[in-house]
């Protein structure tokens, strides 16, 4: 399974991180480059335990189905995926600021490795080993960096 703990797919997030411009335009939903690149944030320090967000109720009821589903194969995330409130970004971040974040908070999360992970339960999924975690950021990363196009 692709994850984040992978020297090689770590280059390549960088490398696809890189090729994003201040003008990349998403291919869906409604998200700037720049908030994608935050909320992209949001989701490694959710990752690390820097933030707790609340478990959402759908989670409670669906994410033990999902779960398994969703880290059985490498296949992506699906388009339009429902988003926690913490993951939505307010106004226009600034676009190098983010990048930059972004893979500071990328090559951290792979440097640390397990040791990192929170046993703070996952939003939707609850709670999650740290390959789980892993994971779950590498196909959080893909889906959105595919958003754009890159």
């Amino acid at each position: 399974m692709k994850n984040l703990f992978d020297k090689a797919r770590v280059g390549e997030v960088a490398e696809r991180i890189a090729r994003l411009s201040p003008g990349s335009q998403a291919l869906w939903g409604k998200m700037s480059v720049g908030q994608m690149l935050a909320h992209c944030s949001v989701g490694l320090k959710t990752a690390t335990g820097e933030l707790k967000p609340p478990r959402v109720m759908v989670g409670r009821i669906l994410g033990p189905i999902i779960k398994p589903l969703a880290l059985r194969n490498d296949e992506p995330m699906k388009k339009n995926s429902p988003t926690a409130p913490i993951f939505i970004i307010e106004g226009e971040p600034d676009f190098e600021g983010e990048r930059a974040e972004l893979m500071r908070l990328v090559d951290g999360f792979a440097a640390e490795g397990s040791a990192c992970c929170t046993d703070h339960p996952h939003a939707f999924f609850g709670r999650l080993k740290p390959e789980e975690w892993a994971i779950v950021m590498y196909k959080h990363l893909d889906h959105h960096l595919r958003q754009f196009g890159v």
